[in-house]
């Protein structure tokens, strides 16, 4: 009977051409559903993306909104709020009859015309403009000088009155009307504008607030700073006649600064906010969606993302790549990802590109540390051929190995028309080396002669198993069900495999490294420490299992047998010395045949790394080693320069003022080789 009621005053009130029954049939068309929607209260709300400790790196959303309940929005917002909009909200039921009968007057009298909208009556209309439409054109019927649209509002303003408190009904009106400069509801507001939360706004903040909701372009502080100080006036005289506060308290709020803080404007929407830490907000946002948390979900479900990033850690890996490689340098992009060891779970501490994250000229969006790039990493992968040979049984890491002169025309190496090509060294080296001088000093030969032994998809197996999980995926620019990448490895037999020409990431080869810092237990590269929806409670992530990939003994050994890399005679020892490196460290350098790409890995028992430098244009070019390393015609880049200069300066600054650890002893099983 009330609703009834209340539609015939509307009608009265907003008269339809063409009768009551045409009026009613307009109605019904208009009508969507009951109040459950509106009744729940529940809003599209921001989501945060926050570094280990807590501290925001990105926000993600549609509508920058942070809904609060009642208890959570000051008095002094609540009542001027209701003082500019409805000052008779506490004795209505939804519908104003008083205000309709004034506007009626109004109406019939060629006064202005009033749609005596209660603030029940706005919550419906701005939630169906801000939550329920979806298109252009439901956003424009939200809005639209409608007569069943009135009607529809007055009567879902009505039934919702009886059904939801007017505290819960007031709060859901902030939580979702617009603020202006990308703020939704009072929570961003009170943010955007004051820096503070809505539970401690005061009077002439409040009133700013209040009276910007009818215009807020119109009433924006910093825009048109007069017109928003005389519009909070009259809220805040409003709030003074209506006994809200004493005529003092209104005339120090009428005497106070707008203080808006600075250029009021809601937080950049997604990892374009993020800063340096862009490349591992991107990384997460790929990481939840492959766990099965949707785009959506994370731009309306309040979520809050607590990652492993360390900011600290960020910091010092930044700087170790820009210190190699400037931010514009063309052709030349340096990345490096570091990941915490464990055998219950591999956490990405940080990573970074010298390239800025953005969209803007000179930055670059794309996922450089961890997307695969297309050049390869060069003889790092003759770790796989090393662990496989192990596996196998073939050998240890003091098992003495043939060196084939330069030249080497070896049985499996061949060109795509089945010619053979000779396997060429850069450099001269004695004709045997036990595995660990093979790997320190990295002759192509020596590993493509252990391949022979070991045969070809074996070792591509092993480069899955320990972290290069891309072997197993298709290439986007492939058709859809083509072969993966190991596949055709496989398939193809390329013997060129233990030379790294395969694509791969920083992220990737940092995972091996730390796969086998956890003596051989392999985890997926997590960036994720806990997920939580708006009411705080645990959200699931799904990700594979940790798993033991590689004997114990074969992972401690192996990193025994990397671990001349920085010492006298290996690749890397000139880098060493010059960042000040002195920990016991497993690495590899690699670097691919025409100097496109160069590549590091390390791994000490507390973190593992990789660092790749690469030409990231779309015409790759040889790159030169220089301050800063430059496009060349033939290049001279190689992984014991930038890459290594890059991971020991970084790493070691993560890694100053830890303890030293020693890496693991090797497992006597395979120093030799022989196999129990």
């Amino acid at each position: 009977m009330i609703v009834a009621a209340g539609l015939v005053l509307a009608a009265a009130v907003f008269p339809a051409v063409g009768g009551a029954g045409a009026m009613a049939a307009e109605v019904a068309q208009s009508a969507e559903g009951s109040t459950s929607d509106l009744e729940s209260g529940v809003l599209p709300s921001a989501s945060t993306v926050t570094d280990s400790s807590g501290n925001p790196i990105a926000y993600l959303f549609d509508q920058y909104r942070v809904p609060v309940n009642a208890a959570q929005i000051s008095p002094a917002m609540k009542a001027a709020i209701v003082a500019i909009e409805d000052k008779r909200f506490y004795q209505h039921g939804g519908f104003d009859p008083l205000g309709a009968a004034r506007a009626l007057v109004n109406n019939s009298n060629g006064g202005a015309t009033q749609g005596a909208s209660t603030l029940t009556e706005q919550y419906v209309k701005n939630y169906d403009l801000y939550v329920a439409a979806t298109t252009d054109a439901q956003r424009k019927a939200a809005v639209a000088p409608s007569y069943a649209r009135k009607l529809k509002e007055a009567e879902l303003a009505i039934s919702l009155d009886h059904r939801v408190g007017k505290d819960d009904i007031l709060a859901d009106y902030l939580n979702v009307v617009y603020f202006g400069n990308g703020a939704y509801g009072i929570g961003a507001a009170a943010r955007t504008y004051f820096g503070t939360t809505a539970d401690q706004l005061t009077v002439p903040q409040a009133a700013l607030l209040a009276g910007m909701v009818q215009s807020p372009s119109d009433y924006d502080p910093v825009v048109h700073p007069d017109a928003a100080k005389g519009r909070r006036d009259v809220v805040i005289g409003q709030l003074r006649d209506q006994g809200s506060i004493t005529p003092d308290q209104a005339g120090a709020a009428l005497q106070a600064p707008l203080g808006v803080v600075g250029t009021p404007a809601a937080p950049a929407e997604g990892c374009i906010g993020a800063g340096d830490a862009g490349f591992f907000c991107a990384y997460v946002l790929q990481y939840l969606q492959q766990a099965g948390i949707t785009n959506d979900q994370l731009v309306s479900g309040g979520y809050t993302i607590r990652t492993t990033l360390d900011r600290g850690a960020l910091d010092k890996l930044k700087a170790a790549v820009d210190g190699q490689v400037p931010p514009t340098q063309p052709h030349v992009a340096d990345v490096i990802s570091v990941i915490t060891p464990g055998a219950d779970g591999h956490h990405v501490l940080a990573m970074a590109a010298n390239r800025t994250y953005g969209n803007k000229p000179g930055e670059s969006s794309y996922g450089l540390p961890y997307v695969p790039e297309n050049m390869g990493a060069g003889s790092v992968y003759k770790i796989f051929t090393a662990a496989t040979a192990m596996e196998q049984g073939k050998l240890g890491i003091d098992t003495i190995i043939d060196v084939p002169a330069s030249g080497y025309t070896s049985p499996i190496y061949r060109g795509s028309s089945g010619t053979p090509i000779p396997v060429r060294n850069d450099g001269t080296y004695p004709p045997q080396l036990s595995l660990t001088q093979a790997l320190a000093e990295s002759p192509n030969t020596a590993f493509v002669k252990l391949e022979e032994t070991t045969g070809i998809p074996p070792v591509v197996d092993m480069a899955e198993r320990l972290g290069l999980t891309s072997l197993a995926t298709t290439p986007a620019t492939r058709t859809p069900g083509s072969p993966s990448i190991g596949d055709v490895a496989k398939s193809q037999r390329q013997a060129s495999f233990t030379l790294g020409v395969s694509p791969t990431s920083s992220l990737e080869l940092a995972n091996v490294m730390a796969t086998l810092a956890s003596h051989g237990v392999w985890c997926p590269p997590s960036p994720v420490l806990s997920v939580t929806d708006r009411s705080g409670a645990p959200v699931t992530v799904t990700q594979p299992a940790c798993k033991q990939v590689l004997d114990p003994g074969i992972a401690d050994s192996l990193m025994n047998a990397l671990s001349k890399d920085d010492q006298a005679g290996g690749t890397s020892a000139a880098a060493a010395g010059a960042q000040g490196w002195d920990r016991p460290v497993a690495a590899k350098t690699g670097t691919t045949q025409q100097y496109k790409s160069a590549a590091f890995v390390g791994a000490t028992p507390q973190i593992a790394g990789a660092s790749i430098v690469f030409d990231d244009s779309s015409s790759p070019r040889p790159i030169c080693d220089g301050s800063p390393p430059f496009s060349c015609g033939s290049g001279n880049i190689y992984g014991g320069k930038v890459p290594a200069r890059t991971w020991y300066g970084g790493v070691g600054d993560i890694l100053a003022g830890q303890p030293v650890a020693p890496l693991p002893p090797p497992d006597p099983r395979y120093v030799t080789g022989a196999t129990q």
